[in-house]
């Protein structure tokens, strides 16, 4: 028996969604239109004019000169073949496009705030529980504003991968801050440097292995939210695996999530390389 009358919670979140898309329709408008067509070009125009060969023999070159690695030089090129092989290309560089957006979005606007709250810790009370609340909740929720906003295509699916992809950027960020030794602070203070000169010139730099773990992390889960993102109409390899789940084609859903799993190790190892180059 319920002894309270229900609280209306899902009417006042729809209210308050309808008044963001009116009161924001002069913004929301031309990220869909302008954006919109923006990312369009850079995939079908920019990347896919690039041809395959090219674009694979680029990709081995950048991968063994940050690297040093034979085995990822090896793997990326052959893993790229057979994405191309399958003629999923196109796919591909769709996926790129959104993971490449997505991921500068994310890392534009997380470590500002990272930075944010390693200075000022009401920032941080504040904070932490938003940030909390993007990593626990269900992916797909993001989608409902998304596609509410933005109506359905890339734009939502970018949109919806910087809102769960953003945290581990800001968190690490905060954390690489923090741990900068108090000598060095105290060091970098007693010749008088300026705030700005110090977090700079000091403390991004010795924080920097830390942000870009952080930054692997938020690509990582930039990418992982592709297959999510292909539901409200992003183009891509998740879009090509929900077909093959749609039609119950094991074999098509199977090859295209290969692909997904074959960009998710190169940007993973891209990451990671120039992470290493950067703290030697």
């Amino acid at each position: 028996m319920n002894f309270m009358p229900k609280i209306p919670l899902a009417d006042w979140i729809s209210s308050a969604t309808d008044w963001v898309q009116e009161t924001f329709s002069w913004l929301f408008e031309p990220l869909r239109e302008d954006f919109g067509d923006f990312i369009e070009i850079f995939a079908e125009d920019w990347l896919m004019g690039i041809p395959p060969w090219l674009f694979i023999l680029i990709v081995g070159v950048i991968a063994f000169v940050i690297s040093k690695n034979v085995g990822l030089t090896a793997f990326s090129v052959i893993g790229l073949w057979f994405i191309y092989n399958q003629e999923l290309w196109s796919d591909l560089m769709n996926t790129f496009t959104l993971v490449i957006f997505a991921s500068l979005i994310s890392v534009i606007i997380g470590v500002p705030f990272g930075i944010l709250m390693a200075k000022n810790k009401v920032a941080e009370r504040i904070l932490t529980p938003v940030l909390d609340f993007m990593q626990t909740m269900p992916a797909f929720v993001y989608l409902i504003p998304a596609v509410a906003f933005f109506s359905i295509g890339m734009v939502p699916g970018v949109f919806s991968s910087v809102v769960f992809a953003t945290p581990p950027t800001v968190r690490f960020t905060n954390l690489g801050i923090r741990q900068v030794s108090k000598e060095l602070i105290e060091a970098s203070d007693s010749f008088g440097t300026t705030g700005t000169q110090k977090l700079f010139k000091v403390q991004l730099p010795m924080a920097r292995a830390t942000i870009m773990a952080g930054i692997n992390q938020t690509v990582m889960l930039a990418l992982s939210m592709v297959v999510i993102a292909s539901m409200i109409g992003a183009k891509g390899l998740g879009q090509t695996v929900i077909t093959g789940l749609q039609r119950a084609e094991v074999g098509t859903g199977f090859v295209a999530g290969l692909g997904i799993v074959i960009l998710a190790i190169i940007i993973d190892r891209f990451t990671q390389s120039i992470s290493s180059q950067k703290t030697q």
